[in-house]
């Protein structure tokens, strides 16, 4: 059985991309498992933050704008690291800049959930109507990011 929760299953899918990424510095994958793992996270990621910034922080924004503000900035700082390990995973840079690229990503994943979690997962459960709710777990569980999709602040630099 799935999370009860919206907020438990937003959590959970936190600690599930950190698991992918932390695949990629483990010595129990093989070099074709490492790059799946971190491949299958960066996917989980963009689309997570996707579910985010177009269901889930919208109903909560004008309460929680400042929050808001946050989160989007750092979706935006993630996003643009993200596209920095695809390109190195493409051929585009050195792969022994990977595992200390992860290891920051990581750190910078803590600090961001660590906002992200308290704040908005447990307003979620409270301030989205039922069939808000309803239909972020389903999108949650079965829903495709749409092709092409960035995350508001992607292009901004800081």
């Amino acid at each position: 059985m799935g999370p009860t929760t919206l907020g438990a299953a937003l959590e959970r899918e936190h600690h599930e991309i950190d698991e992918w990424i932390e695949g990629f510095d483990s010595d129990r994958l093989d070099d074709r498992e490492r790059v799946e793992s971190l491949r299958r996270a960066i996917g989980a990621l963009r689309r997570h933050i996707y579910l985010e910034e177009e269901f889930l922080f919208p109903p909560m924004e004008a309460d929680l704008a400042i929050p808001t503000m946050v989160m989007l900035r750092e979706h935006g700082e993630i996003w643009r690291r993200l596209d920095a390990i695809e390109a190195t995973l493409d051929g585009d840079g050195s792969e022994d800049s990977l595992t200390p690229a992860c290891r920051e990503l990581l750190v910078l994943l803590a600090a961001h959930n660590g906002k992200e979690e308290p704040i908005f997962y447990g307003a979620a459960d409270a301030t989205l109507s039922a069939a808000e709710n309803a239909e972020l777990k389903e999108l949650i569980d079965s829903g495709r990011m749409p092709e092409g999709w960035v995350c508001r602040q992607a292009g901004v630099g800081y």
